[in-house]
């Protein structure tokens, strides 16, 4: 796609859009097509939301792909969706790296084939030192999952006398979360017509906005997108304050 003109202020711009992609099967279904076909259909939507989010000026993309749930799916669903990881990566790397953008997975890796995570560390080394937009794909991931690994850590570093149980605070925790270094979402958008979370990010969406649309994830485009964005910067948001309050840090910003 042609680099859009950036239709939104920084003030505007969510600086951490989290995005459930649904609908794969669904999108498939209504063309009486195999499920997997929506699977394949959705990779170009991956792709657009990569291009608009880093051309607009968004810092981090987070997509969810695979679920800890999602392994109860079909074999052959499964398989595919392995495979299709598997070559999205092989041949979508380069050309992230190329355009600055930095990979990184997130999620318990070690249930997947060698190659797969051979893959993945490649495209995280190779991408590592990237200053573009973040993208995160979140696979054999689930926010209980991720809440629990981090007490793991704390724990240990409590074993350890690294750390005094009483110095545990919520920014101590969020370091041991997976995406300790960048924002918290500031939008999260689900396609489908589902409207729930789904074990995403647990912590992190605390105080994110939420946006569902019924558009299938392989009709979710630049413009779909570009809807849900100016969704977003019509709200105010408010983080415990009042609206006054919020109202009056734009007018004075040292006043909270």
């Amino acid at each position: 796609m042609e680099a859009p003109v950036k239709p939104f202020s920084r003030e505007q711009l969510p600086r951490h859009i989290a995005i459930i992609m649904d609908g794969n099967g669904r999108w498939a279904k209504n063309r009486f097509l195999p499920r997997t076909a929506g699977h394949h259909a959705g990779v170009s939507s991956v792709r657009k939301a990569i291009e608009y989010c880093g051309a607009v000026g968004v810092e981090a993309l987070t997509l969810f792909a695979f679920s800890s749930e999602n392994w109860r799916r079909p074999q052959q669903e499964v398989s595919v969706l392995m495979g299709l990881f598997l070559a999205t990566l092989e041949r979508e790397t380069e050309k992230l790296h190329k355009n600055n953008v930095r990979i990184r997975i997130i999620g318990d890796r070690t249930a997947f084939a060698r190659e797969l995570q051979e893959k993945i560390s490649a495209a995280e080394s190779l991408t590592s030192t990237n200053t573009g937009l973040n993208v995160t794909i979140a696979a054999n991931y689930g926010g209980r999952w991720e809440i629990v690994e981090a007490v793991r850590k704390v724990a240990r570093q409590v074993v350890d006398n690294q750390i005094e149980p009483d110095a545990i605070t919520t920014e101590v925790f969020a370091s041991n979360l997976c995406l300790t270094n960048l924002p918290e979402p500031d939008l999260f958008i689900r396609t489908g017509g589902e409207k729930r979370i789904s074990n995403f990010l647990l912590w992190q969406l605390a105080y994110t906005e939420l946006y569902f649309t019924d558009t299938l994830w392989p009709d979710f485009d630049e413009a779909e997108l570009e809807t849900a964005i100016k969704d977003y910067s019509g709200r105010q948001r408010r983080f415990g304050y009042t609206g006054e309050q919020v109202e009056n840090l734009f007018v004075n910003p040292g006043l909270l």
